[in-house]
């Protein structure tokens, strides 16, 4: 597989800027090799976005990063540290990995405010005044400052998902992984949650984005990792990929995706 590709600045970056590093990854449900001797690197600040067809092991990519799915043989490490397969020390590599899933999994019995500081509190062991002071700021940066004694129920899908991003970034992690993060929403409800997603690239978070919004891909990324069947088919800066894709599944891809 090529090498990382980061369009931000002159310099290639070394091993040592590797966040988050896959080798000869594999997983099967049941008869189905999901993903197939994946090989991917993601180095610090830059935002790789994974788009191919469905069931093309995406999202399971996605979910093994952090362990939430297991994986039958291959090597996934973070910040240089392996895995661990439970326990304590997955509990706190967690923490260092942000996830925002498709559907936003608040705590429907907890406010906003206590849903972006539940965690702070619990795994990075802040004070109360601490982490609220903390979420407030963040629910601010992600545009939902004045919803922070609604319940999630009381809030629009858009305005929920940010949420859920806020709550990520308030355990202060060192990538974050987005799992479709828009395909719930309603169409004009995509915009205020990709805009906040376009601001954290901006700012310089390591992300990894599960997505089918092309646009996002375009704009966004430094890197498109193109899946189908499985296997990473090929990976390149956006320019390259959507203006004159290597591989057939590709073309086919973006021949029908783009047409709409």
């Amino acid at each position: 597989m090529s090498e990382a590709v980061v369009t931000k600045g002159d310099t290639q970056p070394g091993a040592h800027d590797a966040l988050v590093v896959l080798k000869d990854v594999n997983k099967h449900f049941g008869a189905l090799h999901v993903l197939q001797d994946i090989d991917l690197t993601i180095v610090r600040g830059e935002v790789v976005v994974v788009i191919g067809p469905s069931g093309s092991g995406k999202s399971t990519l996605c979910r093994a990063i952090n362990r939430l799915e297991t994986i039958d043989s291959g090597e996934i490490a973070i910040d240089g540290k392996a895995l661990p397969a439970e326990g304590r020390e997955l509990a706190a590599l967690r923490a260092d990995v942000g996830m925002v899933f498709q559907s936003f999994n608040l705590f429907a019995h907890k406010t906003v405010l206590q849903n972006v500081t539940l965690g702070q509190i619990k795994v990075r062991k802040k004070d109360k005044k601490a982490a609220e002071e903390r979420a407030r700021s963040l629910l601010d940066r992600v545009g939902v400052a004045d919803q922070a004694d609604k319940y999630p129920a009381q809030l629009s899908g858009g305005q929920q998902q940010r949420v859920a991003i806020a709550r990520a970034l308030a355990m202060d992690p060192k990538v974050m992984l987005f799992d479709e993060p828009t395909s719930a929403l309603d169409p004009e409800m995509i915009n205020e949650v990709l805009e906040v997603m376009q601001q954290l690239a901006r700012d310089g978070m390591t992300m990894a984005v599960v997505t089918h919004e092309m646009g996002f891909a375009r704009s966004a990324a430094n890197r498109v990792v193109f899946m189908a069947d499985g296997r990473i088919v090929e990976e390149t800066t956006p320019d390259q990929f959507f203006s004159n894709p290597r591989s057939d599944r590709a073309r086919d891809f973006l021949s029908k995706i783009l047409r709409h």
